[in-house]
């Protein structure tokens, strides 16, 4: 996959064309086209992941991780494991999590909700943690 491809794949997401980002970057009539044949060089590159949000290395082509704070895997492993010792430690604690109830005695529906929602507010806190706290040479 090119820069191009995948500068029109963000372009896509964002519902505007090639052309219009050019415009609204100032830079010149075309010169995103010949990201389809030639390596993209300089501040035009630059330009365009500051507007995305992304890394130049995910324009290149070095990673498919578009932001330096998405979750990776481990991450992920790392949020399921918390999350089990919260479940663990509220069920032990006998503490009332919802309407008076414990984790254990809630129905089927309440307990996945209470779950997805802890779940949800582990990946959010990592994903500030790491745009918090990374280090601007690893960005």
């Amino acid at each position: 996959m090119t820069a191009f491809d995948r500068l029109k794949i963000l372009c896509d997401e964002q519902g505007i064309s090639v052309n219009t980002l050019e415009e609204r970057l100032d830079i010149g009539r075309n010169s995103l086209y010949s990201w389809k044949k030639n390596i993209p060089k300089g501040t035009n590159l630059l330009k365009v992941a500051d507007f995305f949000d992304v890394s130049t290395d995910y324009l290149l082509g070095r990673t498919d991780k578009k932001r330096y704070y998405d979750l990776t895997e481990k991450d992920e492993c790392d949020i399921e494991k918390q999350l089990e010792d919260m479940i663990n430690n509220v069920s032990d604690s006998g503490f009332a999590a919802f309407d008076g109830n414990t984790l254990d005695e809630l129905d089927e529906e309440n307990r996945e909700i209470m779950i997805d929602s802890l779940k949800n507010a582990l990946r959010m806190h990592k994903r500030l943690a790491k745009k918090k706290f990374t280090p601007k040479k690893y960005r």
